[in-house]
């Protein structure tokens, strides 16, 4: 029974600049469903990072498609339309994870002031952050004013906040810099700002080194978060200290070159993303340094959920959130995306890396 209704946007799992829009009717709901109707999300290249590695890691999972095609997830706000579950009203505003379709069926569970989970069944086995829809009446991090920047940048500074939280509990590795690629993108600007910040408050830190196109390095350097900036063209001017690398560009020539220039100097290696997706091909060889491992956000949220409780976590991610916005707000400009054939459109822009990085996509229909 289909849980997802109206226009819908497919996209072809092994080739992603393939889509279609497709239509779903509606249904009646049955006992304790919820329609959501999609008001409007974000779009960005972690979005992209979904697409890529769907298969790897369940992201198309979460809306599936038919034959070979599949919805990729989205964060965004959504209104309940239709409701036959006495805990959820119609009219209510929520915050989660969503498809680029027109409406989304669910089944609440765990229902409580804050939010409620879809346990629909072939949910359940996913990640619960996923699969968390936020009251927005309850959320201590949603603000009418900046629905946009929640839209945009929430999600992606989780991964920030996290990633930080995950190597200072491992002490940085004992590195005195910490290298970023692809530095203009929204997580790892995100990512940058979590460890300027703890930087500032605890007097004591790594070096915070961006790695970027030639055409983003001023760009980069005017967000004045990272100590040093420089193009993947200079990796050589790296000095050559202890170090943690962390791949937000998915870029495998341009990982190799870091590891090898690196090497013994190299701490820890991690992948968190993939915003050079035609380029993530595995490299020919063993590469110097470290292994490189996967950074999962959904793992570390889950051990520090355990740890500090749901609202504990929230409450922390609020402090360092607050401060991060208005320090978006001097250099991201929202633009609006409206209509079938405009998302289709810049859709693919993002894919093929046509979008800027000052631009904050939201999508409506």
């Amino acid at each position: 029974m289909s849980t997802i209704i109206g226009n819908q946007f497919w996209v072809n799992r092994s080739q992603i600049l393939d889509t279609q829009w497709r239509q779903q009717a509606s249904r009646e709901l049955a006992e304790g469903e919820v329609e959501l109707a999609i008001k409007e999300y974000a779009f960005t290249a972690n979005n992209v990072t979904y697409a890529v590695m769907g298969d790897m890691l369940q992201y198309w999972s979460f809306f599936p498609a038919a034959e070979n095609y599949g919805m990729v997830p989205v964060w965004g706000f959504a209104e309940v339309s239709r409701s036959r579950n006495s805990a959820i009203k119609e009219g209510e505003k929520l915050y989660g994870y969503l498809p680029m379709a027109e409406s989304l069926i669910v089944q609440p569970g765990h229902i409580s002031e804050g939010s409620f989970i879809d346990d629909i069944p072939h949910r359940q086995a996913l990640p619960v952050i996923y699969n968390q829809y936020i009251r927005c009446a309850q959320d201590p991090l949603y603000s009418e004013e900046t629905e946009a920047l929640q839209m945009l940048l929430r999600p992606l500074f989780t991964t920030s906040f996290l990633l930080q939280d995950f190597f200072a509990e491992r002490d940085y590795c004992s590195a005195e810099q910490v290298v970023m690629s692809s530095a203009s993108s929204k997580t790892s600007i995100g990512t940058a700002f979590a460890f300027w910040q703890q930087r500032e408050l605890n007097g004591s830190g790594p070096k915070i080194i961006g790695l970027s196109s030639k055409a983003n390095v001023e760009f980069v350097r005017g967000l004045n978060l990272y100590d040093e900036v420089y193009s993947y063209d200079d990796l050589a001017e790296i000095k050559r200290t202890p170090s943690i690398f962390i791949d937000f560009a998915g870029n495998a020539p341009m990982k190799a070159s870091i590891h090898n220039h690196l090497d013994d100097q190299l701490k820890y290696s991690c992948i968190v993303g993939a915003s050079h997706w035609d380029q993530t091909a595995v490299e020919a060889g063993k590469l110097a340094g470290p292994e490189p491992e996967l950074f999962f956000a959904p793992t570390q949220a889950q051990k520090r959920m355990q740890e500090w409780g749901p609202k504990g976590f929230a409450e922390k991610l609020a402090v360092v959130w607050q401060s991060f916005i208005k320090h978006s707000e001097t250099w991201l400009n929202v633009e609006y995306v409206i209509g079938q054939d405009e998302i289709k459109a810049s859709y693919e822009d993002m894919v093929e890396g046509k979008v800027k990085p000052v631009q904050g996509l939201i999508y409506k229909l």
